[in-house]
């Protein structure tokens, strides 16, 4: 064991030497995760608000009650923020400049045609830059459209011939906005990027202790190694150990550090801490595999690197594939970077260490399996 003490330690003070591991465990992460949470912030965190225009030509009590029922809740829930326009003109203007995502039109006429039964129009002007905040508009319009409607149904039941704003304010909308942030399990932009980041560049990080068994081999020193008194075993245990703790000193320092600067919320320390352990460990596994097949430095880098690539997209660390659902959703349960994510989830929302105890076993699966494959191929990575 001291041998494979003193080769971790030699390699742990060579990376830290030519500054590539701190790169690549600490800034790169830290970097990308601050730019993708100012980014995406508000799409992720849920804290989108549309921009919506409205011309009243009508300015009666249907009008009025449009705005009030159908537009002020909105309002208040900060889903949308809407600015008036004199004239249609104008509201044709700002939607074009892109000051608003659509403008709703309340026709002059409005409140008297709905009062007796006859057809209006309330258009949508939408801009062709920004479809999601003209969808929200589309829905808004029909929502209440569809409020009228049951009010006129309504009234031709009992023989009503005329409907009054109060009859449209009183029926309850066909939609409903419910806050459940409280109790939801999606995390924020700082918090997903923070963690997401960090076990993207955790597959990078560990693989400097591992693949520099490759680089041994290449320079010579592999093979003095093992004509000296020195073990086969401890040589793989030095490297297995150098890449243990470089990825638990990054996992660490990134959680620590995204906590203070990005604001982000791990959750529960020893939740956190049995994740960090567990990914680290399926990050070693992955590594060493990939390492085993190959036959040089560059092709272990470049191999390592196209399976940490491909493990994080699908895994969900840039974006949250969960939430896309079928097949895609599904896969991303194969990796042990969607595992990780979720237990972040759960501990983000005031669960306790147990919560994690689904995620952890999944991913210490995932090591189980690769570290056996990577441990049947040991012979051939060791091997002069």
């Amino acid at each position: 064991m001291h041998t494979a003490l003193v080769i971790a330690g030699k390699d742990l003070r060579q990376r830290l030497r030519d500054r590539s591991a701190l790169l690549m465990a600490i800034v790169v992460p830290l970097v990308l995760a601050s730019i993708f949470g100012l980014i995406f912030h508000n799409a992720i965190s849920g804290r989108l608000t549309f921009k919506l225009g409205l011309v009243d030509q009508d300015r009666g009590p249907a009008a009025q009650a449009f705005v009030a029922e159908a537009l002020a809740p909105l309002q208040r829930s900060g889903l949308i923020a809407v600015r008036r326009e004199p004239t249609l003109g104008a509201a044709r203007s700002a939607t074009e400049q892109g000051k608003v995502s659509a403008t709703f039109v309340l026709p002059a006429g409005l409140s008297a045609a709905i009062g007796h039964g006859r057809p209006s129009t309330l258009r949508v002007l939408g801009s062709v830059d920004a479809t999601i905040g003209t969808q929200v508009a589309q829905s808004i319009a029909q929502s209440y459209a569809e409020r009228i409607d049951t009010v006129r149904i309504a009234s031709a039941a009992t023989g009503a011939t005329a409907i009054g704003a109060a009859q449209v304010a009183a029926t309850p909308s066909p939609v409903s906005i419910a806050d459940n942030s409280t109790k939801s399990r999606q995390l924020d932009a700082g918090t997903f990027y923070a963690a997401g980041m960090a076990v993207f560049f955790l597959f990078f990080t560990v693989q400097f202790g591992i693949s520099s068994i490759l680089e041994e081999r290449r320079d010579g020193t592999l093979a003095r190694m093992l004509v000296a008194p020195v073990h086969a075993s401890a040589i793989l245990v030095g490297k297995l150990l150098t890449s243990l703790v470089l990825g638990f000193a990054s996992m660490g320092v990134l959680a620590i550090a995204t906590h203070f600067l990005l604001s982000a919320h791990w959750g529960n320390v020893l939740g956190v801490a049995a994740l960090i352990a567990a990914g680290v460990l399926a990050a070693t596994c992955v590594m060493a595999l990939v390492a085993t097949l190959a036959r040089t430095p560059e092709q272990a880098q470049s191999s390592q690197a196209m399976v940490a690539l491909v493990l994080g997209m699908l895994g969900g660390t840039f974006f949250p594939v969960a939430q896309a659902g079928g097949l895609l959703a599904t896969l991303s349960l194969a990796t042990p970077q969607a595992w990780f994510l979720r237990g972040i989830e759960d501990l983000t929302g005031g669960a306790g260490p147990g919560a994690v105890l689904g995620p952890v076993a999944a991913i210490l699966a995932f090591a189980a399996l690769t570290g056996a494959l990577a441990f049947m191929r040991a012979g051939r990575l060791i091997a002069p």
